[in-house]
C-alpha cells in the first residue's frame, strides 16, 4: 500500500474535490471548488490551520486525502495545549476503496497532531465511515448539536461580492505568528550572560525571556520572563537592540517573530545571585564573544553578534533568519 505523505497546498484542489464528490451531499460546482481550494492553499501553509495526509494515485490525482482543521480552545487537564482539531474530510476515491488507504491516512494524521500536542479531536460521521472512526478511538456523543447560520447575500454562487471573505474566516488564511521578548545582558566587561537551556538542542543558550501570554505586549514579556527565569526584576526603560524574525520549521510550525531588549551590565555580585528556573535553565555563563561561537548554532550566534552591536552602534538591529529547521 502507498505510504501516506503529508499534503502541501499544492494538494488543495485534489482534497476539494474529494470531499466534494465523496462527501458533500451535492457536489460543488466549479466557482465554489475553486474557492474551497484557494481557502484550504492558503490554510495548508506552513504557520496555517489545515493539516493532511494523503496518498498518491498512479495518474498524479489523489487517491485519498485525511484533513484536519486546527482551531484553539481555552486550555484545560485534557487540552493543556489549548488546541482541538475538527476531522473535516477523510475520502478515498471511489477507484481505490476498500485498501485500507482512509484508514492508513487518518491514523498518519492522527499521529502529526498528537505530535503537535493536540488532544481533543470532533468530526461528524455518517453511517457508513462511523466503523473507521470508532476503531480509532472516537465515540458518540448524544449532547452534540449543530446549527448553520448564514447572511441570505452568501446563500448564491461565490462571485465578485463574496471575494472579500469575512474577518474571522479571512484570519485564516493569513500565516500565524507566535510572539517572544527578551532582555539582553552582559557583565561589566560586555561579555554575554546566557543561561543554558535543559531541553532544547535547538536553542541550548538563551538569554531571559520567552513567549508572549495572551494580551501582554513584548516589554510586559521580557520583564515577566526575566523574573521568572533570573530572579531579577529589571528596574530600567525598554530600549530595543533587535527586531528578530524566523519563518516554520518542522519543530514549530509557525513564523517566529521577537523584541530583544537592553538589559544592560550587571556586577559579578549580581550575576552570583540569579537564581534560576530548574525546569527551564541549569546554568548560568558568562564567556567573550570568540568562545560563544563554537557552543551555539550558527543562527543563534549570528543573532548574538548583531544584537551586541546593535547596543554599541545605538543602533537597532534587523535580524530575519532565525528560522526552525525543516
Amino acid at each position: 500500500m502507498t505510504t501516506p505523505r503529508l499534503a502541501t497546498p499544492a494538494d488543495a484542489g485534489e482534497i476539494a474535490r474529494l470531499r466534494s464528490e465523496l462527501i458533500l451531499s451535492q457536489p460543488l460546482d466549479a466557482n465554489w471548488l475553486t474557492t474551497g481550494e484557494d481557502l484550504l492553499a492558503a490554510r495548508l501553509q506552513p504557520g496555517g490551520d489545515a493539516r493532511a495526509y494523503v496518498i498518491d494515485a498512479p495518474d498524479g490525482t489523489l487517491a485519498t486525502c485525511a484533513l484536519g482543521l486546527v482551531h484553539c480552545v481555552l486550555p484545560a487537564p485534557r487540552y493543556p495545549k489549548g488546541l482541538a482539531v475538527r476531522i473535516h474530510a477523510v475520502a478515498t476515491d471511489r477507484a481505490y476503496q476498500q485498501r485500507g488507504y482512509a484508514r492508513a491516512a487518518l491514523a498518519a494524521l492522527l499521529e502529526h497532531l498528537e505530535q503537535e500536542g493536540v488532544t481533543l479531536y470532533e468530526l461528524y460521521a455518517s453511517e457508513g465511515s462511523a466503523p473507521l472512526y470508532e476503531s480509532v478511538g472516537f465515540a458518540s456523543n448524544p449532547a452534540l448539536m449543530r446549527m448553520t447560520r448564514f447572511p441570505e447575500q452568501s446563500r448564491g454562487e461565490p462571485g465578485a461580492d463574496s471575494a472579500r471573505l469575512p474577518p474571522e474566516q479571512y484570519a485564516w488564511t493569513v500565516p500565524k505568528s507566535t510572539g517572544f521578548a527578551c532582555l539582553y545582558f552582559t557583565d561589566e566587561y560586555d561579555r554575554p550572560v546566557q543561561l543554558r537551556a535543559i531541553d532544547s538542542q535547538t536553542h541550548p543558550w538563551q538569554w531571559p525571556g520567552g513567549t508572549m501570554d495572551p494580551g501582554e505586549r513584548p516589554w510586559q514579556t521580557a520583564l515577566r520572563e526575566c523574573h521568572e527565569e533570573t530572579g531579577i526584576v529589571f528596574p530600567g526603560e525598554p530600549r530595543l537592540l533587535a527586531s528578530v524574525f524566523g519563518l516554520p520549521g518542522r519543530q514549530w510550525p509557525f513564523s517566529t517573530t521577537g523584541c530583544v531588549f537592553d538589559g544592560g551590565r550587571l556586577t559579578a555580585e549580581q550575576i552570583k545571585t540569579i537564581t534560576l528556573d530548574p525546569a527551564e535553565h541549569d546554568e548560568v555563563r558568562v564567556l567573550p564573544f570568540e568562545e560563544w561561537e563554537a557552543l551555539m548554532p550558527r543562527r543563534d550566534y549570528e543573532r548574538l553578534r548583531a544584537v551586541a552591536q546593535a547596543r554599541r552602534t545605538g543602533t537597532a538591529a534587523y535580524f530575519d533568519t532565525w528560522d526552525w529547521e525543516n
